[in-house]
């Protein structure tokens, strides 16, 4: 089985609270299945440009002759994300929904006729089958229970676009209120590793 590991977080390993905690999550299944066969992919170190027109797949609507190199690495990361049984994204909230590299990525993941078809009865999902985690960080408080519940699109926008392309149930583990003092961040990252502990096995 191959497991894809994504980060997100424009911060270094040893300030980045979803990068520590998507490496725990990726530690702790690999622990469960040792013949686990990880890829990873850093989306700050080794950034995705945003799409245009040049950088399309050939046969998209809209592709214009371009950029036949980012188009290589497009099908590259495409076809990570299929190879993949197992996805865990490391995925802080920025400014109130995802970092603009982990969108850059999603839409090299969001490929008609390769993960999602339109017909007669509306969209079909064509990547189901595959485990998601997502470690998601968060600032602040955006919890159902509280005022700015509303305002969190990054646990709702990633289970969105999995579900449009067929993975309705991803795992999601929260860490949030990190930036309101020590106190908080310390029991914001002991509830996520304790949630990443109950993970189960592949």
């Amino acid at each position: 089985m191959t497991l894809l590991h994504l980060d997100a977080s424009i911060l270094p390993a040893g300030q980045s609270v979803s990068r520590a905690l998507s490496a725990a999550a990726v530690d702790h299944l690999l622990g469960l299945n040792p013949d686990l066969t990880v890829t990873r992919r850093d989306l700050v170190a080794d950034p995705l440009p945003h799409m245009t027109p040049a950088n399309l797949p050939p046969d998209h609507p809209g592709s214009q002759p371009g950029d036949e190199a980012a188009r290589a690495v497009s099908a590259t990361v495409l076809e990570e994300f299929l190879a993949a049984d197992i996805v865990v994204i490391g995925a802080p909230m920025y400014n109130f929904t995802v970092p603009g590299q982990l969108k850059a990525w999603i839409d090299r993941i969001l490929v008609p006729g390769r993960t999602f078809s339109y017909g007669p009865d509306g969209v079909q999902g064509l990547a189901g089958g595959k485990r998601v985690v997502i470690v998601l960080s968060r600032g602040g408080l955006y919890g159902a229970d509280t005022p700015y519940a509303a305002a969190e699109h990054v646990g709702t926008y990633l289970r969105t676009v999995l579900g449009f392309i067929g993975i309705g149930a991803p795992e999601i583990v929260v860490a949030e209120g990190v930036a309101r003092g020590d106190d908080m961040r310390a029991a914001a990252l002991a509830d996520a590793r304790h949630a990443i502990a109950a993970l189960p096995a592949a």
